[in-house]
């Protein structure tokens, strides 16, 4: 009878994780074909324009481009760029995605030389940067489209947290605020008495030596394991125990506000262990960052000079009032300075803002209204698609801003923050930051202090750029939203394990 059981108990896990398998490979075979797609139209766009297509007419043309979208669909998986965990850290999924481009390079001219097709070098060469290009964009498509489902609560996978500490609570409150992770969390394993100290009581859900089967009865997808969740011993069994049912792990290293590639595997003796690397800001690097800021700023006032004309004529025709609106804000070293917008609220509207404080939005001293009244009929657009910002490229090139960094924020609101957040005055304030790219819509103020204190504490060249891709993705996702109708609301129950870890 008992081995009856086991191998029922072993049937029914197995059935489980196939199930997860399933739905976690409809999203995966999302990205495969989008690639592919990809890979084949850019192909196909440099070959038939170029003097290869004139040549050699649409079958060769549509041979090589066929070939290159098969031998990308192996390259973009031989780097990882369909796993979770390196397509949702965009520095690290664009890297991955030249590499994989560089591979197909070689594998087109390989492809060359055994069948003579006779394309160029320079033709393969210049439809890999474009497939570059064209990968980028569609894969931020695809970021968007996703992180919009998961806040409407589709392609959520369920994970239990085990840990009942103040990590625990940490790990929860970051899993809720971040919906574009994709969890949502079941509950806690671990002591019920530590438990209800922290304020998790109504989300317990057993002890840790039951966690596998809670995880099991619950039918999670992973667990998520605090640094002080189980013992060490308890820790080991516990880990190849989720793996042998088919459910992913994450072991929280208690270190908040670190970035991660500052992280580094460091066995000793056999033994998983980190290297943790101090910050590296070097002079060179800010004068880099300043040259940078100019440069862009002035080349954006050029490009984007007619928007600003027409913006400017809309305030204006709108109501009759001041086109730009100067508010003092607090920058470097804790100086104001009068920062620039397009106005897009009534005249005199600060002087309404304590009668509206009630209906506040937004924890903490941080002040937003989804429907605000103050705001006009232009400005609501203006907003909506970010355009009352830019004005503040007058603010970056003299030098009050970056194009990258926290938030300037009012005197009112920083003399309302806790003391640690004042350290946000050490860098520039910026037009965009850290946290307009991923929670700028979210009213936690403990992702504003979280995001903020992690850019100033992590702020490299590369992390400046990925954010300027990210809020140029976010604004995308915004326009699109104020044209299209708004979606249905997906039901609440998560859909269990689709995305890889």
């Amino acid at each position: 009878m008992g081995l009856e059981q086991h191998e029922h108990r072993k049937s029914t896990l197995e059935i489980a994780a196939a199930r997860r398998g399933l739905a976690r490979n409809r999203l995966k075979l999302t990205l495969v074909i989008s690639d592919a797609l990809t890979i084949l139209l850019g192909f196909f766009v440099v070959l038939w324009f170029s003097a290869f297509g004139q040549t050699y007419g649409l079958g060769r043309v549509v041979l090589v481009s066929v070939f290159a979208a098969a031998a990308g669909s192996w390259a973009t998986r031989a780097q990882g760029l369909l796993l979770a965990r390196v397509s949702s850290i965009r520095v690290v999924e664009t890297t991955r995605i030249a590499r994989a481009m560089v591979m197909v390079c070689a594998v087109v001219l390989l492809f060359d030389r055994v069948v003579k097709t006779d394309v160029h070098i320079r033709v393969t060469v210049l439809a890999c940067l474009v497939c570059v290009v064209a990968l980028c964009a569609t894969r931020a498509v695809y970021r968007s489209w996703l992180a919009d489902a998961r806040t409407r609560g589709a392609h959520l996978r369920r994970v239990a947290i085990i840990g009942v500490d103040e990590e625990a609570v940490r790990i929860d409150n970051l899993l809720r605020t971040h919906t574009e992770i994709g969890m949502t969390v079941v509950g806690v394993i671990g002591d019920r008495d530590v438990a209800v100290e922290h304020c998790l009581g109504e989300r317990w859900l057993g002890e840790a030596d039951d966690a596998e089967a809670i995880a099991e009865r619950l039918d999670v997808s992973g667990v998520v394991i605090g640094p002080n969740g189980v013992t060490s011993t308890r820790l080991n069994v516990l880990v190849r125990n989720m793996h042998a049912a088919g459910r992913h792990v994450h072991l929280g290293t208690g270190i908040a506000g670190m970035d991660a590639r500052r992280l580094r595997a460091l066995p000793l003796a056999y033994e998983p262990l980190f290297y943790v690397e101090p910050p590296l800001l070097s002079r060179v690097q800010i004068a880099i960052k300043r040259c940078f800021d100019v440069a862009l700023a002035s080349l954006a006032i050029i490009f984007f000079s007619p928007v600003l004309i027409i913006a400017a004529l809309a305030v204006k025709l709108g109501d009759g009032g001041p086109v730009i609106y100067k508010q003092t804000r607090v920058g470097r070293y804790g100086r104001t300075f009068a920062l620039y917008k397009f106005r897009s609220m009534q005249v005199g509207a600060d002087k309404q803002l304590a009668e509206l404080q009630r209906t506040n939005e937004r924890s903490g001293p941080l002040f937003k209204m989804e429907r605000d009244p103050r705001v006009t009929r232009i400005g609501k657009f203006l907003r909506d698609s970010s355009l009352d910002e830019l004005p503040q490229l007058l603010n970056v090139i003299r030098g009050d801003m970056s194009l990258v960094g926290p938030r300037p924020a009012l005197p009112a609101e920083v003399l309302a923050f806790p003391p640690e957040l004042r350290v946000r005055e050490n860098v520039r304030p910026g037009i965009t930051g850290l946290w307009q790219m991923e929670c700028r819509d979210s009213p936690s103020f403990e992702a504003y202090r979280r995001l903020d204190l992690f850019y100033v504490e992590n702020w490299s060249l590369t992390l400046d750029l990925v954010i300027i891709m990210g809020t140029m993705e976010h604004m995308g996702r915004r326009v699109v939203r104020m044209m299209l109708p708004a979606p249905a609301v997906a039901p609440a129950e998560a859909e269990p394990g689709v995305a890889e870890a």
